[in-house]
């Protein structure tokens, strides 16, 4: 296994459903020039992706007060960006059936951990500049898919305890996943999205995500902020005392609250232990 037979295993990935093409067409201008009522619907119309956006979207790490009962009022409430980080993620986990077991997790905390981690970005960096927090947070949402590709890949062609335990004493997820693949799964999610020919600028930053970067920049800047978003909450440290004060430490080089990023990041533990206790 290499990354050679990663990129075949991509290839050999089926279109994403026929729905989402064509919710890909609406935002093809834009998530604030899509037609709302197109959006709704083209989805709607999608009877089983309507009921797991619903699902996704009532989940308690979302905090709503009151139950969301249709598309109209989910766009309403979250908008276009979201739902459509929404219908990406349904989409990519319906092409790509992987148990999540080699991460040392279930597929419910799994997708437990990619909705804290949109949540985070929502919450947090919508206080810094709500804007690009609207368009950062469904990648946030979506940008640990490449592991669904590892994840079948170790199960078919590698002991999964052995994955298991190097995971364990690895001081950090890309580094060890680059030691056996030549890759990390944060650039596999940028080859995914390149292969369903999603969003080009979200390409860029999942491929540029574990390798040096000029933080000055436009896009650099957005990866850093990525960066601390996947430190904080990941596959193998949910909000943990470390994992907060290593993505404190990127808050603060970026010149922002670190008290304010602190305090949403154990909101959002507080409410997934309170959830899952």
């Amino acid at each position: 296994m290499n990354f050679r037979s990663i990129v075949k295993h991509i290839e050999s990935l089926p279109a994403l459903s026929d729905t989402t093409q064509v919710v890909q067409k609406l935002y093809e201008n834009g998530a604030e020039n899509v037609d709302v009522k197109e959006l709704v619907q083209a989805i709607e119309e999608d009877v089983v992706l309507t009921l797991n956006i619903l699902k996704m979207i009532n989940s308690p790490l979302y905090g709503l007060s009151n139950k969301i009962t249709s598309i109209s009022q989910a766009v309403t409430l979250f908008g276009t960006h979201i739902v459509y980080g929404l219908v990406v993620r349904y989409s990519i986990e319906s092409a790509i059936i992987a148990n999540l077991r080699p991460y040392g997790l279930s597929n419910s905390k799994f997708n437990d951990v990619c909705h804290m981690q949109s949540t985070l970005m929502s919450k947090w960096y919508s206080k810094v500049k709500s804007k690009d927090a609207q368009f950062l947070a469904p990648l946030a949402l979506v940008m640990e898919s490449g592991k669904l590709v590892v994840a079948q890949e170790v199960t078919q062609h590698t002991n999964i305890k052995e994955f298991i335990n190097g995971l364990k004493n690895a001081p950090n997820i890309s580094e060890y996943e680059n030691s056996l693949f030549g890759t990390s799964s944060y650039y596999v999610s940028g080859l995914l999205f390149e292969h369903w020919n999603l969003d080009s600028i979200y390409v860029d930053m999942l491929k540029g995500l574990d390798f040096e970067h000029d933080g000055a920049s436009k896009m650099g800047y957005y990866i850093d902020i990525l960066d601390v978003v996947r430190i904080a909450v990941n596959v193998v440290s949910i909000f943990t005392e470390e994992s907060i004060a290593d993505a404190a430490e990127i808050v603060s080089d970026l010149g922002l609250d670190v008290a304010d990023f602190k305090a949403v990041c154990i909101s959002i533990k507080e409410t997934y232990l309170k959830n899952n206790s």
